[in-house]
């Protein structure tokens, strides 16, 4: 089942939910305030290969999650 990220038009407030994909664009009330004017925000992820040799590397094009910070994963991020 996919993570979905949604936002909370209310508070500001952005949250995930496992859900399944049927389920994506449908109603969910914000997790902080309990708002149901929240909507599904755009999410990033990040795609890795592993090679012959068993090496890792950033798939060409993939980027970072997080525009302050340089990590690949978000594993080795501190936000």
């Amino acid at each position: 089942m996919p993570l979905y990220e949604y936002s909370c038009a209310d508070c500001g407030h952005r949250f995930t939910k496992l859900r399944p994909m049927s389920r994506a664009d449908a109603p969910i009330n914000c997790s902080h305030c309990g708002s149901s004017a929240t909507r599904r925000a755009i999410s990033l992820f990040a795609a890795v290969s592993k090679g012959r040799d068993g090496s890792s590397q950033a798939v060409a094009g993939a980027k970072s999650g997080c525009a302050s910070c340089a990590a690949t994963s978000c594993a080795t991020c501190s936000h």
